[in-house]
């Protein structure tokens, strides 16, 4: 049975408010479902912009096996975004005057806010969570933000409640003989993470592991392609830069006997859990062969830096660089020195509270002036709200020890939206590819000359497959901020079917647009003209700075969709991208095209040959 609380019970329109679905899945468990149609942050994790749903579980109250009674418990609550809805629906299963428990998977400020919301209205409430989890919970309790000038005095906080504190992995009885062990899964970006496992159900409460953010009110998944695209922008986004740590959950989860995976963001894994288990061990091979690696030190205070640092992590990890993403607030001195000594880049960031930077980052910077290899590149980033003293201490301190920067210190207002984001991500994309261009140029060196696959026959062969020449554009609205836009130049551009009419085009992982070529979207690909080629490929072959306009200062017509046409083109298509397959460093994109046009009757198709299938 399913009910919605705070909204239509029709299907999400993107229009739609959110709102919480109550869907029982067991006779004493519910599944509190949030539901959010729309993009309303610009964390990199979101640019699919599919909403998304926060998913908490209850097991109702009762008694143990040997007769105890057991309190209601609450797994995984949501942000203080969807607080309204979700205490209605709450409110109904579980009067305010009883006791709750309620096991905190993730913690941040904004889950902490809903807390302290929740032990107003539910005065008997105790926690569960992890050590590290405990220790988060206690800092930010009575942290809030001071009231605006003019603003009414912010009401008094409810006292902290009780804190079952999970150390290690345990169990606790929940009412009809069900048992849930507790998992603590701690990771540099949620290191208070603690999954949840139900045994007689086999369900796994994963919190933020196997997420995807698609806003869909069925529990699970239809099968495992519908879902794909979504868990690997998240993995992509979110666990790429931890990867050493999410295989050694992974390990542990392999052992439990589960029938259903069900993560905080997006539908439940029924059929399938073990293939993205594999999937997740899968796509974390290629960061942890990585011989490169940029270390990424950070600590943030309301997860603004933290979004700074995904965006900078996606950009590197995009061109096959491993990322090694410390939090710096619980990480160990010897893990601290070992990622400083090793790395190849050092990339650190800071909040400013109260005019200063936090100890854990302070402490830090001590260490990267001490180990620190002068020759390899850094970078400062950070969030302030006022002021940015804490960007400041730490660029003057690298640059007084003698380090040379990567990219001029990133310092955003409050939290960044989707333009700067992207800025941010194609900033760590152009560290990336500095790094491996270095690399080669080093192998180049010690080979002494050119890489002996350049008179490889069968590389000399694939080299005389030949290809149009085209510039590929997309142009993509983003909420609250300016179209996001991208081009870049594509050769490997072939027909792939007649009905319905489509093509495949073959995308780098670290260009720029990639990231605007998921299932669903739009493009342009112009078709060059033979002869009149060298104007558009100056253009969009050179290099553009991180965040740059790639159409300024362009007179630009537009397709019926509104993506960008370049006049000089011989022909236009506009397509949507219905599939994608990943090719080793490059993405397949199949698309349909739905309009189109011939500019230049008259003229011939510019082609692009080869030498060699070992570059462009």
């Amino acid at each position: 049975m399913t009910t919605s609380i705070g909204g239509s019970p029709a299907q999400a329109a993107p229009t739609a408010e959110r709102r919480v679905l109550v869907i029982r899945l067991e006779p004493t468990l519910v599944c509190l479902r949030g539901l959010s149609p729309r993009r309303s942050r610009f964390e990199v994790e979101y640019g699919l912009e599919r909403g998304t749903t926060a998913n908490s579980f209850l097991f109702e109250q009762g008694s143990t096996s040997t007769g105890h009674t057991v309190p209601p418990v609450l797994i995984h609550p949501p942000g203080m975004t969807y607080a309204e809805p979700f205490f209605a629906a709450l409110a109904e299963l579980v009067p305010s005057h009883e006791a709750l428990k309620v096991v905190v998977g993730v913690v941040n400020p904004n889950r902490v806010e809903l807390l302290r919301a929740l032990a107003a209205r539910w005065p008997n409430l105790a926690l569960v969570a992890s050590n590290a989890g405990a220790k988060l919970v206690r800092e930010l309790w009575d942290q809030r933000r001071p009231p605006a000038p003019g603003a009414p005095e912010l009401a008094p906080l409810p006292p902290q409640p009780t804190i079952d504190v999970v150390k290690q992995e345990a169990s606790r009885p929940l009412a009809g003989g069900l048992q849930l062990r507790l998992i603590p899964a701690p990771t540099p970006r949620w290191p208070g993470a603690l999954m949840a496992f139900e045994e007689s159900t086999g369900l796994l409460m994963s919190s933020k592991f196997f997420s995807a953010h698609i806003c869909q009110e069925g529990f699970a998944e239809a099968n495992r392609s519908s879902t794909e695209e979504d868990r690997r922008w998240f993995y992509d986004c979110l666990m790429a830069p931890m990867a050493r740590q999410v295989e050694t959950v992974l390990d542990r989860i392999d052992e439990l006997p589960i029938r259903t995976i069900a993560p905080f963001h997006g539908p439940a894994i029924a059929e399938s859990w073990r293939s993205l288990l594999a999937d997740y061990r899968r796509w974390g091979e290629g960061q942890n062969r990585s011989r490169l690696s940029v270390a990424l030190l950070y600590a943030s205070a309301y997860g603004n830096t933290a979004t700074i640092a995904d965006g900078l992590a996606r950009g590197v990890s995009r061109t096959g660089v491993r990322v090694e993403s410390i939090n710096c607030e619980f990480s160990e001195p010897d893990q601290l020195q070992a990622a400083i000594r090793s790395c190849d880049a050092l990339l650190i960031g800071s909040p400013t509270l109260g005019g200063h930077a936090p100890t854990p980052i302070v402490a830090a910077l001590g260490t990267v002036l001490a180990e620190g290899d002068r020759t390899k590149p850094v970078g400062v980033f950070g969030s302030f709200g006022w002021s940015g003293e804490a960007l400041d201490l730490l660029e003057s301190k690298l640059r007084d020890g003698g380090f040379q920067f990567a990219f001029e210190p990133i310092k955003v207002k409050f939290s960044p939206d989707a333009l700067a984001l992207k800025a941010i991500e194609e900033t760590g994309t152009a560290l990336g590819r500095e790094l491996q261009s270095a690399r080669k140029r080093q192998e180049r060196r010690s080979g002494g000359g050119l890489h002996e696959s350049l008179s490889d026959p069968a590389l000399k062969a694939l080299g005389r497959v030949v290809g149009s020449l085209c510039v590929l554009t997309a142009q993509k609205s983003a909420a609250d901020s300016p179209d996001l836009g991208g081009a870049m130049v594509a050769s490997w551009v072939s027909q792939a079917s007649f009905s319905p009419p489509g093509f495949t085009v073959a995308v780098a992982k670290d260009r720029a647009v990639e990231g605007l070529l998921h299932i669903g979207d739009q493009f342009a690909l112009n078709v060059l003209a033979a002869g009149r080629e060298t104007g558009p490929m100056k253009r969009f072959l050179k290099p553009f700075s991180p965040g740059a306009d790639r159409f300024a200062g362009l007179e630009l017509e537009h397709t019926p969709g509104g993506q960008p046409v370049l006049p000089e083109a011989l022909a236009w298509l506009e397509a949507t991208v219905q599939q994608r397959m990943e090719c080793g460093d490059h993405w397949l994109i199949y698309a349909q095209a739905q309009e189109g046009g011939v500019l230049d009757p008259e003229g011939t198709t510019a082609v692009h040959q080869r030498r060699t299938g070992s570059n462009y």
